[in-house]
């Protein structure tokens, strides 16, 4: 074999090389992807379980208001019109629809919290406190729920905006997704009246 010929084996040999680095890369970087876009779907999944606890936990909450509060009723009833909407948002709506759809219920929640400060006897009976503790206790798992989730979108997002991975995401189908973000009226301050 001449001079000309070994380098020009040499040559091919780091380009069927580069080729298969290349072909490796692509593989491990759409897997990655594809596990951070099941990561996101799980978690998605979370809030979900949480979001229906919370919807399954409202009705018994305003049956144990009603006795006490009957002359409340616009709050009663802009509560349950607040999980109604909520309940119909998690069909098939986006992200962004049912974090609203959340949030509105979540406000008017603070108005049937605070409508119960009015009420001693309601506040002192058994049933409306633990109701009222376990809907904390799946506020609370709503929150982490929540966390997790923006996580999974943050680390996916990265992935699929940024250089060269975006390349990968782009051929695979992989997008940017949604937050599942507060509106306005939760990052303001919390408004306290006595």
């Amino acid at each position: 074999m001449s001079g000309g010929g070994v380098v020009l084996a040499l040559a091919g040999g780091l380009v069927c090389l580069l080729a298969v680095v290349v072909v490796v890369w692509a593989l491990v970087t759409y897997n990655r992807l594809v596990r951070q876009r099941n990561q996101v779907e799980a978690s998605w999944a979370q809030i979900d379980v949480q979001l229906k606890r919370r919807h399954d936990l409202i009705p018994n909450l305003v049956e144990s208001v009603k006795g006490y509060a009957a002359h409340e009723r616009g709050t009663l009833d802009a509560v349950v019109m607040a999980r109604n909407n909520a309940v119909t948002a998690a069909q098939g709506t986006t992200v962004s629809g049912r974090a609203e759809a959340e949030n509105i219920l979540t406000q008017t929640l603070g108005r049937l919290f605070a409508l119960v400060e009015a009420y001693p006897d309601l506040k002192a009976s058994q049933n409306f406190a633990a109701l009222q503790a376990e809907l904390a206790n799946t506020e609370d798992k709503i929150a982490y729920a929540r966390q997790f989730y923006n996580s999974a979108v943050q680390t996916i997002n990265t992935s699929v905006q940024t250089l060269p991975t975006n390349l990968i995401a782009g051929v695979g189908g992989f997008r940017a997704m949604d937050y599942f973000a507060a509106d306005g009226g939760e990052r303001g301050p919390v408004q306290v009246r006595f």
